[in-house]
């Protein structure tokens, strides 16, 4: 399934992060984008997720300079265009794998396209992680471990119900149960001619 292959990946990705544990550190993609395109998009996503869980641990510091805590705000916004045009990349991906299904007359589309799940599934990824790190924490508590524990056990299910619904719909993709349909994500503030007050600085 294509869910048990994302997965695989993701968590590729988290652990290959781990290593140096450095935002700053080089990316390196494990995998061609001529001879596999589609893991290539995939272990790229969860690497912008991943570099951005630790943007946004870094920035909640109280103590940060603000200059520093400027300079690593414009990089999380950059991180967020990164993040929303992988998911793009992808749902193109999965566009040109099915243009030649033809949906049936009673298809419907879903609330979101498969890349959007996706990109839930990325994330979910990192927090499985991390709560993992915090179940077993050596220094913490007995209730805290048992705690993080339980909320483990619930992102666990989660997964598995997410991964599940994602294969479920590029199967009915597929079969033309479903249609796909997407939109750009008309984001506003990046742009110099649709945010206010970057065009008043032109």
């Amino acid at each position: 399934m294509f869910t048990d292959i994302a997965n695989k990946i993701f968590q590729g990705v988290i652990n290959d992060y781990h290593i140096k544990d450095d935002v700053y550190q080089e990316f390196v993609n494990k995998y061609s984008e001529k001879e596999d395109l589609l893991s290539h998009l995939l272990y790229r996503k969860c690497w912008i997720d991943t570099v951005q869980w630790h943007y946004e641990d870094i920035i909640r510091d109280p103590n940060i300079d603000p200059i520093a805590a400027l300079d690593l705000k414009r990089k999380i916004d950059a991180s967020n265009q990164d993040r929303t045009d992988m998911v793009e990349y992808i749902d193109a991906y999965f566009l040109e794998q099915y243009k030649n299904v033809s949906a049936k007359s009673n298809a419907t589309i879903n609330t979101e396209s498969p890349a959007w799940g996706v990109d839930r599934l990325s994330i979910l990824a990192l927090k499985v992680y991390h709560m993992n790190e915090e179940a077993n924490r050596s220094n913490a508590s007995e209730e805290h471990k048992n705690n993080c524990q339980k909320k483990l056990d619930i992102l666990l299910e989660q997964r598995t119900d997410l991964s599940s619904a994602i294969d479920t719909l590029l199967t009915d993709i597929e079969k033309g149960n479903k249609y796909m349909k997407v939109y750009k994500q008309m984001k506003m503030y990046n742009d110099d001619e649709l945010n206010p007050v970057l065009r008043s600085q032109k």
